[in-house]
């Protein structure tokens, strides 16, 4: 039995899917699932056992003797949500009960950290565990997922095998729910259907274009074979940065949505709103040698070719993976 949280989520229905394309439909699948806009993400997947969030910790401290393993990809992403006593609950917590069922009886756990963690930067995007103590978060939620980080490092009970995993800017199918915290892709989508344009934001630092700031864009299928490869192989218990190690302009991303759906590029600029101005990233890029170091192998889409399959194959048609 393995069991995914967030399953209800992008992430986490991406994986249980994957799951099932894997022949795995013995699955404990755990989210909040009052939310009812999430349903279409899951509800055409095959799993064994659907549990609330709120009953799941209880839940698993009974059942877990028939657990192989635990994807814990559930947690609070908001990056504008600025009340840290909900990342508290949530993202810190609830994941440290986790790991410490899992360290009890011998579980493998795979969970979700994020390169927010890195903050503007400025100590490089190496996911070196040595480094871990100077990195910066931006934002509570960053913060949440650093302070998770530096906790596990310092247990003595740990997992059988563990990995935390630092997801760039994941895009993908099953992300219709997220409102303003989709991808830049789904945004530029819906733009382009109601206006023929994208609006991207300008730029408030000279050294950058507008629409040139850039990120690290990783395609959910990809992030999803890497989750499944390090449950099944179990290298190296660590810390591992999960992008597709080419950072890219939100210019290319918009053109490429343009040219996946057959427009004329056409691009505007609009300030960046101020709440979130002094806590925005203009470059990130992951450092995938440590992944590739444990064996991952792997071709990762590129840019180009994830945004089409996205754009041709779910969004036009409103499907999910």
């Amino acid at each position: 039995m393995i069991v995914v949280t967030g399953a209800a989520g992008f992430i986490g229905s991406c994986m249980l899917r994957k799951l099932n394309k894997e022949n795995i439909t013995d699955v404990v699948i755990v989210d909040d699932f009052s939310k009812i806009e999430k349903i279409n993400n899951y509800s055409h997947s095959t799993f064994s056992l659907k549990i609330a969030r709120r009953d799941f910790i209880q839940w698993f401290k009974e059942n877990a003797n028939q657990v192989e393993g635990v994807y814990h990809l559930g947690a609070r992403t908001d990056t504008t949500e600025f009340d840290w006593n909900i990342f508290v609950e949530l993202n810190l917590e609830y994941t440290k009960n986790i790991w410490q069922i899992c360290a009890e009886n011998n579980i493998p756990m795979v969970y979700a950290s994020s390169a927010a963690t890195y903050g503007g930067g400025e100590n490089g995007y190496e996911d070196d565990i040595n480094l871990i103590l100077k990195l910066k978060p931006l934002n509570p939620y960053g913060c949440s997922k650093q302070e998770f980080d530096l906790w596990a490092l310092t247990q003595y009970k740990k997992p059988p095998f563990w990995a935390g995993l630092k997801f760039f800017n994941v895009y993908g199918p099953n992300e219709y729910h997220k409102g303003r915290m989709a991808s830049v892709i789904f945004h530029s989508y819906n733009q382009i259907l109601s206006n023929n344009k994208v609006n991207l934001f300008r730029s408030h630092k000279k050294e950058y274009k507008d629409g040139w700031q850039m990120r690290d864009f990783v395609y959910v299928k990809d992030v999803v074979d890497v989750l499944y490869y390090l449950m099944t192989h179990k290298p190296k218990s660590s810390i591992y940065n999960l992008g597709s190690g080419k950072a890219r302009s939100f210019y290319d991303l918009a053109s490429a949505t343009f040219i996946a759906m057959g427009k004329e590029i056409n691009i505007e600029y609009v300030d960046i709103p101020i709440d979130i101005r002094d806590k925005y990233q203009y470059f990130t890029e992951a450092s995938m040698d440590k992944l590739k170091s444990v064996g991952y192998d792997k071709p990762f889409y590129t840019l180009e070719d994830g945004v089409k399959d996205y754009v041709q194959n779910y969004l036009m048609k409103q499907s999910y993976f």
